[in-house]
């Protein structure tokens, strides 16, 4: 069992049957089967099958003839003018509900198979609502209305004729409501009304019942009247609760409200929590909210600061239900806000502080840059806002949160990219956000990278010696391209190695090449701008040119001998866009200059060719000439070259030396015959040795040296030679061979010079009163030597005082100097001295002194008279003091005394518990366990001030007065003693007992 395939000709109706607009031969089976599907069953019911037969005077299969021009008439077939098979006749009629859907059908047969089109007498198809269903044979207009009453005729077509059929649409409604009633709230005494209005077609008739019986044998009420779909409640009282029930209905249908109608007598009642605080942002536009509630309807006031008439117009706004709108914020709108609901039984009162916040503004926005791949970009973001709200800042990158990774780093006031790359680029939004208010600043990173590689390389108008390239460009990545550069590859001579052909500007994409004869081609493009090279493109097709003879010859030709009987011709090869043809190769031709003889000449295949068994040095005539298979190239120049040089036969004679000073001399000499050189005369040498110091037991190294004087001279001048030695000179002729024989060795001394360095110059400061300082011999003394000279000079920041010159033995190396200020450094210059002068000196400075500021500052206020007379008052002060404090010890006292041997003290006597005694007067006794200061005032006695921690163990006593006439030996524990160290250290009089 299959599915019919529907179609224009071939349909189901929306009544379950199925329509042939006209049959074919291929309609005809024996089991059209309709079947019926219950979806909240799950079942499907199905009907005894159907056979259609289809009669014809031709038995022709019909698939033989679907393409022909006249279908109908190849099948004998008579074509005939539409018909409707659904609905019938020329007029139908049809009721639809408000609200719901409205289906119209019509199904027409003839033959060919008509057309259907759908119109609206009057105007036009809701276009929003229609649309056309089973090949337009129905129309479907939802959710319809009043407005889609009227006629609508669906139009049947072929080529044969017309015809419509009319259907008139009357749309009814079931009630809808206009005005439900609502639940009513009353306070005793007050008015108020139920509306129960609705409508639909036919107009709906309105019922009223009163807890569920009709409002007609309901009991009377005085305070209610009923007018049509209205119920008015007037001076009402609590018998007036009840619930309520409108019943709006037609013959389509009902609708059913409840409405409670509630009496209370509630004095006002505030619903919000009290006390709140409200935070705003100044300019803002905020609402104060007072929800309330009570019965009668309370009257809402709205105060300030607790004073004031109440808010309400200009700036502030007070809804129905109680909320106070501040239609911009300003700093004086700050303050605590008092709202006060009254009605007849009482007031409530709710406040609610408002907090006025400076807005959040990014006052320095990120900008929009171009940064190159690679680099760093800093976007920054400075935020201003109240300090009292936290502030957070964030980025998004593209609207999306940015993930902050390793190459970024985000800061208070701005955001760092570090190795800019193209995913980087794209527009940065800095978001600075407090819990109240946000702000938003955008900038675009545009990355310039380098460019996209060039692709679809062609050749085109190919030619002998020229073709042309053309090529697609790369994105240029945000950098215009500057260049191309074209480079060609050719694979005989070296093969895989690309070589730049030519460069043009970065607005075309096509270029003639000039191309040399017998090279395959292959050509990439590499695409250049600001930024650098892209990577080549994809190499293009091959191209070889066809061959010809060369038309040049190799360059550099050299003639130059690696022996003394020989001379190499070398020179560099011809490349492949210069050999113009196959197997290339070098006609190598030569001759002597000066005998004019007959050319030599050989055929080589590589870049050099020796000739051998040349005189030493002669001068010769040398041509290259290139030739291929197709010839050979123009004419060669000759160039000059030489055979092989042989060593120097000859030495400089007459060389005079004379002496300039400690460390030079001047050299002068005979020129040698030039058939003695027996080559290219490169320079005269000198080679010289130290032979000995004048010094005795001065070792000297005995390196040979040399000094060259390039080309044909005949004097010169030796430098950096050690002062007051003995020097051995010898000198040479020098070929491109090497050197030629000695002359004769030359004895010279140079005169007494200065010495270098003192060595190892140390300058320590043991104390503040001494410096010391230590050096050792200069490494080259340069003559005899006659001392040294220090000079030195003390300074203290930019003040500098007098230079003072000491002078030494040679042998002295060591000098102390006596500080005359010890708050100001020294800087030391020494050099050593011969007879000629001194030499080069060294420099130190002595360390500074630690604490130099505060040394300076004390020396300087130490040298003040005031200064010296106030420590001076001030010791006298101190000894006064003492004194005193001695005598007032010395009148009696608490001092802990204790026997010799080790008895503890008994708990019986109380002055005993702590082993002292009292030897003071009963008229002058202090309290226990203290002691009287200087100025009179009881002091907390200390136990540390016992005179017998001090005794010697000497004999003593005290006379009658409580002076000192004895002595108390005390042996105390280990323990003892240590915990008394330091209070017996820190108490003056007991030091002033331990003197006496």
């Amino acid at each position: 069992m299959e599915p019919i395939t529907q179609d224009k000709r071939v349909s189901q109706g929306h009544n379950g049957d199925l329509y042939f607009s006209n049959v074919m031969l291929q309609d005809m089976q024996t089991d059209y089967s309709c079947n019926a599907r219950f979806h909240f069953t799950h079942t499907i019911q199905q009907k005894n099958p159907f056979t259609l037969k289809v009669l014809t005077n031709h038995p022709y299969n019909d698939s033989s003839l679907r393409n022909h021009p006249d279908m109908y008439s190849a099948r004998g077939v008579a074509e005939r003018t539409p018909s409707f098979m659904y609905p019938q006749g020329t007029a139908s009629s049809q009721m639809v509900l408000r609200g719901m859907d409205l289906l119209l059908e019509c199904i027409a047969s003839g033959v060919p198979t008509p057309d259907i089109a759908w119109y609206k007498k009057g105007g036009d198809l809701p276009s929003d609502k229609a649309k056309f269903e089973n090949f337009n044979k129905a129309l479907r207009i939802t959710n319809v209305s009043e407005e889609d009453s009227g006629e609508y005729f669906c139009l049947a077509s072929n080529k044969m004729g017309s015809i419509r059929h009319t259907i008139s649409v009357r749309v009814k409604a079931a009630p809808y409501w206009l005005d439900e009633p609502k639940n009513l709230i009353l306070a005793p005494g007050e008015d108020g009304r139920l509306v129960c209005r609705a409508n639909g077609n036919p107009k709906p008739t309105v019922q009223w019942m009163v807890n569920g019986e009709p409002l007609q044998s309901a009991p009377p009420n005085p305070n209610r009247e009923v007018a049509g779909d209205t119920i008015i409640f007037r001076d009402t009282q609590i018998s007036s609760r009840a619930v309520y029930q409108c019943n709006t209905s037609n013959e389509h249908g009902y609708l059913l409200a409840n409405a409670f109608v509630s009496v209370l007598d509630v004095p006002p009642r505030m619903l919000s929590p009290r006390n709140q605080l409200i935070r705003v942002i100044l300019y803002n536009r905020t609402r104060l909210d007072c929800p309330f509630f009570g019965s009668p309807i309370p009257t809402l006031r709205w105060f300030k600061n607790g004073q004031g008439s109440n808010l309400d117009g200009g700036n502030y706004h007070v809804y129905e239900n109680g909320s106070l709108e501040i239609k911009m914020i300003r700093k004086e709108d700050q303050g605590i806000y008092t709202c006060v609901a009254t009605n007849i039984l009482g007031k409530a009162e709710n406040q609610v502080r408002l907090e006025v916040k400076d807005p959040t503004r990014i006052y320095r926005m990120p900008e929009d840059q171009v940064a190159k791949r690679g680099t760093t970009v800093q976007l920054e973001c400075r935020v201003k806002h109240d300090p009292s709200l936290k502030l957070t800042v964030s980025w998004l990158k593209d609207d999306e949160p940015l993930y902050i990774g390793n190459r970024m780093k985000k800061e208070d006031d701005s955001l760092i990219i570090f190795g800019v790359a193209e995913r980087d680029q794209g527009s940065y939004t800095c978001v600075a956000s407090t819990e109240l208010d946000q702000d938003l600043a955008k900038a675009y990173l545009t990355v310039l990278g380098r460019p996209d590689r060039p692709r679809d390389l062609e050749l085109t108008d190919l030619a002998e010696r020229s073709v042309r390239l053309t090529w697609i460009p790369g994105d240029d990545n945000n950098s215009p391209i500057t260049d191309y550069v074209v480079q060609f590859e050719e694979d005989q001579f070296q093969p895989g190695v690309w070589h730049d052909h030519s460069k043009y500007p970065g607005s075309v994409n096509s270029a003639v090449l000039r191309l040399s004869p017998y090279v395959n081609y292959q050509f990439r493009v590499i695409a250049i701008n600001e930024v650098g090279s892209s990577h080549p493109s994809l190499p293009s097709e091959r191209y070889r040119t066809s061959g010809a003879p060369p038309e040049s010859n190799p360059g550099d030709v050299k003639g130059e001998g690696t022996r003394k009987n020989n001379m190499e011709i070398t020179w560099t090869p011809m490349n492949a866009t210069s050999a113009f043809g196959p197997n290339l190769r070098y006609i190598v031709k030569w001759r002597r200059r000066e005998t004019r003889e007959a050319w030599n000449n050989v055929t080589v295949w590589g870049s050099r060719y020796v000739v051998g068994q040349t005189p030493v040095y002669v001068p010769y005539e040398i041509r290259v000439q290139a030739e291929n298979d197709f010839g050979k190239g123009p004419e060669p120049e000759s160039v000059i070259g030489y055979s092989g040089e042989d060593y120097p036969r000859a030495a400089p004679t007459e060389v005079k030396v004379r002496v300039m000073n400690s460390t030079a001399i001047s050299l002068q000499w005979n020129r040698v015959y030039s058939d003695t050189v027996q080559g290219q005369l490169r320079e005269y040498r000198a080679y010289y040795w130290r032979e000995s110091s004048l010094l005795k037991n001065l070792w000297v190294s005995q390196k040979r040296q040399q000094a060259s004087f390039p080309g044909d001279r005949l004097r010169g001048v030796v430098s950096r030679l050690f002062p007051y030695s003995n020097y051995k000179l010898e000198m040479v002729v020098v070929n491109g061979r090497g050197d030629g024989p000695r002359s004769e060795t030359k004895e010279f001394t140079t005169p007494e010079g200065v010495p270098s360095a003192p060595r190892r110059f140390r300058v320590r400061q043991p104390n503040l009163e001494t410096i010391n300082l230590e050096w050792d011999h200069p490494e080259h003394p340069n003559g005899i030597m006659i001392g040294y000279t220090l000079k030195y000079v003390a300074f203290n920041g930019t003040k500098v005082g007098k230079q003072i010159v000491e002078n030494f033995s040679p042998n002295q190396t060591k000098f102390t100097v006596q500080r005359t200020d010890p708050v100001s450094r020294y800087r030391f210059t020494l050099s050593a001295r011969t007879q000629v002068g001194s030499g080069e000196a060294v420099t130190e400075e002595s360390p500074a002194p630690p604490n130099e500021a505060y040394t300076n500052n004390q020396a300087d206020i130490a040298t003040q008279g005031w200064f010296i007379g106030l420590m001076c008052a001030i010791a006298l002060l101190v000894l006064i003091l003492l004194i005193v404090c001695f005598i007032k010890r010395s009148r009696g006292g608490k001092y802990p005394v204790r026997e010799k041997k080790d008895v503890p003290l008994g708990p019986e006597d109380p002055k005993e518990e702590d082993g002292s005694f009292d030897y003071s007067d009963e008229d002058n006794k202090p309290l226990q366990g203290s002691q009287t200061s200087l100025d009179g005032t009881i002091k907390q006695q200390e136990s540390d001030d016992s005179l017998v921690d001090y005794g010697e163990g000497g004999e003593g006593q005290f006379n009658e007065d409580g002076s000192f006439i004895g002595q108390y030996t005390v042996k105390k524990d280990k323990e003892e003693t240590e915990g008394n160290e330091s209070s017996e250290a820190t108490s003056p009089v007991n030091a002033i007992y331990s003197l006496a």
